[in-house]
């Protein structure tokens, strides 16, 4: 649900303001306000409490669904004044006698906000459990991100929240199928404040931040999950997008292993992001400095830190956080950075799958039929301008300029101008009325993820991991016809509101949270619990296969689609970077 988007250019259009990767579907967002419009309804005069260390925590009951709620936690200290832009500070527990947890807390502070509707002050925690559990039911655990949508808003780690994915309708289910579960979500640091860039965050050591924040709402679960009824040793970390992205860079160099067992990646894999030193990004930070009234004479100084953690307020930050996102020279430049020895991600992953050197922890991951689809401007494409913005992903200096031109020429050969052979798939010979869009969204949906997730699959395989591949390519009638079966399609079906009631729409969504359940249970898909539904193989080396999630033909197939293509993408990481998106650079301000 966070988001991955094309760079700033000419051609980009209002599809990329409009549809951000952090938001959910419309349909899934109306079910969840829906949901919340219960609970007034259903609320019980006896509300569910619970005794964290002191504090008295009062929550909801969803009584319809017989789950309770309890939202707005604080897992770590205010990141404010002298902690801003610092890894966060634990909270297991709390000051206070009482505490209202009946709703979310608000949102991290994010673009186009108002710094009231959002707040810096946003490290909070939330949980879904079954209702009427014991603090010593030991649970097993779903820990998801907020995971951002690209729609509705602009995303990249800049934006999401922890409210919009409402795991009440999972919890449910994993009730009625006899393996009852604990839903937990988080809000963690966006953009500028998550993921600092530039020369000075490297001197101080001050990168990855949103990783940090990640591993602390972990590390709350190992303290306080039990009180809950929660087991504190079988967590599944799952995401989507960013969150997807973030998750499986823990797995690079992180203590992962001692905070969950297991994890689900939707469309997202360690090189999916634009991973670089955070030096790249320098005029990024000095763009959000420049905007913080309080500090902006420091902004092509390598002394900020001071000056943003002792006098600027978060309308400043928030100025500082737009100025930031609409001057970067690509879409999004807040991701995890490349943060040297000893750091979260020491080098590129592809050197880390290599070696092998990953955490050995049981995944889940797949994409969606149409992943670039809504990544591309919605408009006509020359080769010239698909050209330029192929050169403007790759590395120079690093790649010789012979690399660069072979690389380019290869690509537009493998993908070539032939609309039958386009994003969305099996569209014919149909452009919508967009030459050239078809071709770059078959490039980017497969250089940003389907290589990603083959190669992750592939080396996770090689290393003896147990992991689990999909191929969602469930129609979406309700999607425009140009994007297809696009990014994010998958969510509301993992939440249990498919978009439309049509019989194979309803039956896959009880099969996929039943597929998820069941790994967060057992550690295998295949459990035999709840809906009838196929067989899902292990992906090993001797047997690379993968689920298709289709309610109108659910089968296993070969992981060997575009193979040539997927296998030159792969074939030299120091060329492509395995960057995250496909930028059309900007020409010009007008």
């Amino acid at each position: 649900m966070t988001d991955i988007s094309i760079g700033r250019h000419a051609l980009r259009a209002s599809l990329l303001r409009r549809n951000g990767a952090k938001h959910p579907h419309p349909a899934m967002l109306l079910r969840f306000l829906q949901v919340l419009a219960t609970l007034a309804v259903f609320a019980r005069a006896a509300a569910p409490q619970i005794k964290l260390g002191r504090t008295t925590l009062t929550g909801r009951d969803l009584t319809g669904l017989k789950v309770d709620f309890f939202g707005g936690i604080p897992y770590a200290e205010p990141p404010l004044g002298n902690l801003r832009l610092r890894p966060p500070v634990l909270k297991t527990t709390l000051d206070v006698d009482t505490l209202d947890a009946s709703n979310f807390g608000k949102g991290c502070l994010q673009p186009t906000t108002s710094a009231t509707e959002f707040s810096e002050d946003c490290l909070t925690i939330n949980v879904f459990r079954p209702s009427g559990i014991s603090s010593n039911a030991k649970l097993p655990i779903e820990l998801t991100h907020s995971a951002k949508l690209f729609w509705t808003y602009g995303g990249g780690f800049q934006t999401g929240e922890s409210s919009l994915f409402n795991g009440s309708l999972i919890v449910a289910q994993s009730v009625a199928r006899g393996t009852p579960l604990i839903y937990v979500n988080y809000n963690y640091r966006l953009g500028p404040l998550g993921f600092p860039q530039g020369r000075e965050a490297a001197q101080r050591g001050e990168l990855n931040l949103a990783l940090r924040d990640q591993l602390a709402a972990l590390e709350w679960v190992q303290a306080n999950i039990g009180t809950f009824g929660g087991d504190k040793e079988k967590v599944t970390v799952f995401g989507e997008s960013a969150g997807a992205v973030m998750t499986a860079v823990l797995f690079m160099n992180s203590p992962l292993e001692k905070l969950a067992r297991a994890a689900i990646l939707e469309s997202g894999s360690p090189a999916t992001a634009s991973e670089f030193n955070s030096t790249r990004r320098q005029i990024d930070w000095e763009n959000f400095v420049a905007a913080v009234p309080s500090c902006s004479s420091l902004a092509r100084t390598d002394n900020t830190f001071d000056c943003l953690r002792e006098k600027a307020n978060s309308t400043e930050m928030l100025s500082g956080v737009n100025n930031a996102i609409s001057q970067a020279p690509e879409e999004f430049a807040f991701d995890p950075t490349v943060d040297g020895p000893g750091g979260l991600l020491p080098v590129l992953p592809s050197n880390i799958l290599e070696h092998g050197t990953f955490a050995k922890l049981p995944f889940i991951a797949g994409t969606n039929l149409d992943e670039g689809t809504i990544f591309i401007p919605q408009t006509t494409i020359s080769e010239a301008d698909l050209r330029a913005a192929l050169i403007f992903n790759l590395t120079p200096p690093l790649v010789p300029e012979a690399n660069l031109q072979f690389t380019v020429d290869r690509i537009l050969e493998l993908y070539p101008d032939d609309p039958v052979v386009g994003s969305p798939f099996n569209t014919g010979n149909d452009t919508f009325g967009m030459p050239g869009f078809k071709r770059a969204a078959a490039i980017f949906g497969d250089h940003a993820f389907q290589s990603q997730r083959r190669v992750w699959s592939q080396a996770a395989a090689r290393f003896g991991v147990k992991t689990f591949g999909y191929y969602f390519t469930q129609p979406q009638p309700t999607n425009p016809p140009f994007f297809g079966v696009s990014h994010a399609s998958e969510l509301d079906f993992v939440y249990g509101v498919p978009p439309t009631t049509s019989d194979n729409a309803v039956q896959l969504s009880r099969m996929m949270v039943d597929y998820w359940v069941s790994f967060a249970t057992s550690l295998d898909p295949n459990d035999g619990k709840g809906t009838q539904r196929p067989l899902w193989p292990q992906y090993t080396t001797e047997n690379q296969v993968l689920l298709q999630l289709n309610g109108l033909n659910m089968t296993v197939i070969p992981d060997t689609y575009r193979k040539e293509q997927i296998d030159f993408i792969n074939s030299d990481p120091l060329v492509w970077h395995h960057r995250r998106s496909l930028s059309f650079a900007r020409r010009s301000k007008d």
